[in-house]
């Protein structure tokens, strides 16, 4: 039966001051050690919440890029039909079916009230190439007006001189016209 020799003095101290081997250092190593596995369980816990996280957003990425393809093959799609509908054939192509013919020469107001150009009327088309078009009496237009003269109705600057405008004498009065089948 041996016991330990007690200790006097400055030896007392310092032992009072560290834990023995009794029961006193397994207690304080508890709390540690519980410590220590929560953080590293709550560590791995946020791992892995982060990494569903993650992965759910590329799944939604890769979503909305396949989105976006769709959406960019649609207005790809839909600008070639605009340029197919706004090609100068296909606008020609169009006009023509409407009955519309090519307009004349244009004659111009200039700010000063003088007319630049002759304007002339559009050519008309036959009955064999245009299309018979029901209109209501209210909407037949009258056919532009021309100039009596020929020459060239713009004048210098600072001469003084007028330019001639065309006068309603001379435009013929339209005839209605009746459609067939009335």
């Amino acid at each position: 039966m041996s016991r330990k020799p007690e200790l006097r003095g400055r030896a007392a101290r310092l032992a009072r001051l560290f834990p023995g081997p009794q029961g006193r250092g397994q207690a304080a190593r508890t709390p540690f050690v519980l410590l220590v596995v929560l953080l590293l369980g709550g560590g791995l816990i946020g791992l892995l919440v982060l990494n569903s996280a993650l992965s759910e957003g590329s799944f939604k990425m890769d979503d909305l890029q396949k989105d976006t393809k769709n959406l960019t093959d649609e207005e790809q799609a839909l600008q070639r039909d605009i340029d197919a509908y706004s090609a100068p054939q296909a606008l020609q192509r169009r006009a023509h079916e409407l009955g519309m013919v090519p307009g004349g020469d244009p004659a111009f107001l200039n700010p000063d009230g003088t007319v630049k150009g002759v304007p002339s009327a559009a050519a008309q088309q036959s009955a064999v190439q245009a299309p018979l078009v029901l209109r209501p009496p209210e909407t037949i237009t009258h056919p532009p007006v021309t100039p009596a003269a020929a020459g060239p109705t713009s004048t210098p600057a600072g001469s003084g001189a007028t330019a001639t405008s065309p006068t309603p004498a001379a435009v013929p009065t339209p005839t209605p016209t009746t459609t067939p089948g009335r």
